[in-house]
């Protein structure tokens, strides 16, 4: 797509927005032209204001459950740290209830370390991010909405890194809660129970992930890195 096309393709959105009604983004070109932009790293400062501008509006209208990053970095942070809790407090309890501790803690550092992590490296890296959301029924993970201007402007490296980061953290996160099990003396059928997780989580990744989620996006900024 030249300038032109990618031209045509935002005035096509705005038209939309400013009739009042949702539009869709990848029938009318949007993210066609998006990917120009990257393409060109000197459209990025003409377009990039204007991109995030089209972007959030229409996020705003599709996604009725969106609220303050401030809310989300809370809730998270209370998951986060209620889990490193929970994990303490296992050792204090006697069996079976130490096996169930420990899983619901590990449950919840699963959870909250996705977001954050992504929110983390972000920010590290110069993107900035709008709101926190539930997309339902697309998207029943809660996750923090970009800024596409600030993400634009960062590296494609770094984007891709930002994409990676939640994806690793969940992934390592069983793994990470198998030697404090082991060390705390849990029953093996919660170190099987966390091992196959961790497993089931690199298979999605490895299956779906991949095609259409946080490593497809990984894909594509690297290709755009190199």
């Amino acid at each position: 797509m030249d300038e032109t096309g990618v031209a045509n393709a935002f005035a096509a959105c705005e038209q939309e927005l400013q009739a009042g009604r949702t539009p869709d983004l990848r029938a009318l070109g949007f993210w066609r032209a998006v990917a120009a932009v990257k393409r060109h790293p000197e459209l990025v400062d003409r377009y990039a204001t204007r991109i995030a501008t089209i972007d959030r509006a229409a996020f705003r209208r599709r996604v009725r459950l969106a609220f303050p990053v401030a809310l989300g970095v809370i809730l998270l942070d209370l998951g986060l740290f209620g889990g490193l809790l929970l994990l303490g407090i296992a050792t204090f309890v006697d069996h079976p209830w130490r096996e169930i501790v420990v899983l619901v803690a590990a449950g919840a550092l699963d959870v909250t370390t996705h977001g954050l992590a992504h929110l983390a490296v972000g920010t590290f890296v110069g993107i900035d991010f709008t709101h926190w959301f539930v997309d339902l029924p697309k998207r029943p993970q809660p996750g923090f909405k970009i800024d596409y201007a600030s993400y634009l402007r960062a590296s494609p490296r770094q984007r891709a890194w930002m994409h990676a980061a939640g994806a690793i953290a969940t992934k390592l996160t069983p793994f990470l809660v198998i030697p404090y099990a082991v060390a705390i003396g849990t029953e093996t059928w919660v170190v099987l129970a966390l091992l196959a997780l961790g497993v089931v989580q690199i298979l999605t990744d490895v299956l779906y992930s991949v095609r259409a989620s946080d490593w497809k996006k990984f894909r594509r900024e690297m290709r755009l890195a190199r």
